[in-house]
């Protein structure tokens, strides 16, 4: 009679417990909200997330579309930086050291380049290199292999010669809502690997002014392999007025070649497009 009775109540205690799981809500549901955005010229993006969360990729505030200046820049909590480039890292130092924010870096070396040019090591997110990730605040940062190179040039530092490898980023907000930001990479059949891993739901591509459109069309459909959920994608590096530069035009015509079923968004310099989950 005991067993019996021991039996019956693990089996209600397994029902209340299926119930509660089942009545708990998701983290997403209890999230909610939207994710704004605005490009200020060259690759620099800031994205404000559900919960008030300010991040920027690639600060560059002097490029020459910049609709901010460095004293503007009064609110950030992250910064990505894909590589050691003077218009990838741009202005993320000074900005590092008048908001607080956190620098998530590419690679291991970059990271500590930052440091040495005096952002605080708690600042400061060093990853060995793609494949790692970042969580800070609800937001999840993960480090992609770029396709592209990360020579500091003139701005090594004694400790730091080199930048390591160049990134892009994939960033999934409080809300759920994701978006693949490829850095200064050309196309590489990873993208595929990230598109299935991750799903983004917009992706922010490079197109410079020498940018085949095919590669970009390319990085667009990798980015949509056994990904539904892809319906956005806008430019970076590129110039509001740059003659003789790849256009929008150029990208999208091969992308409709492709049969990519995606329209190229052309962002305007401080213009703010709001997305949701």
């Amino acid at each position: 009679m005991a067993r019996v009775v021991a039996r019956l109540l693990v089996s209600v205690c397994l029902a209340f417990a299926t119930l509660a799981l089942v009545l708990a809500p998701t983290p997403t549901a209890a999230q909610g909200g939207t994710v704004t955005m605005q490009w200020l010229g060259w690759s620099h993006y800031r994205f404000t997330s559900p919960t008030g969360k300010v991040l920027l990729t690639n600060p560059f505030v002097n490029n020459p579309d910049s609709p901010v200046r460095l004293e503007d820049m009064r609110e950030a909590d992250i910064i990505v930086v894909a590589d050691g480039h003077g218009d990838e890292v741009g202005s993320a130092v000074e900005i590092a050291q008048q908001t607080g924010a956190r620098i998530v870096a590419p690679s291991f070396e970059l990271g500590t380049w930052f440091m040495d040019r005096g952002v605080p090591s708690d600042q400061v997110f060093r990853p060995g290199g793609p494949g790692d990730r970042a969580v800070i605040g609800g937001i999840t940062i993960r480090v992609v292999n770029s396709v592209h190179g990360s020579g500091l040039g003139a701005a090594q530092t004694p400790g730091v010669s080199y930048g390591g490898p160049a990134a892009g980023f994939v960033i999934t907000f409080e809300n759920g809502w994701t978006v693949y930001f490829s850095g200064s990479s050309a196309a590489t059949q990873d993208q595929a690997l990230w598109a299935q891993m991750y799903q983004p739901d917009a992706a922010i591509i490079h197109m410079g002014g020498q940018t085949e459109p095919m590669d970009f069309a390319m990085q667009v459909k990798l980015m949509m392999t056994g990904n539904p959920n892809l319906t956005t994608i806008f430019p970076h590096h590129h110039r509001v007025s740059q003659v003789g530069a790849t256009s929008i035009a150029e990208v999208q015509t091969a992308m409709d070649a492709m049969g990519v079923p995606l329209t190229v968004t052309e962002p305007f310099p401080g213009v703010e497009y709001t997305f949701t989950k």
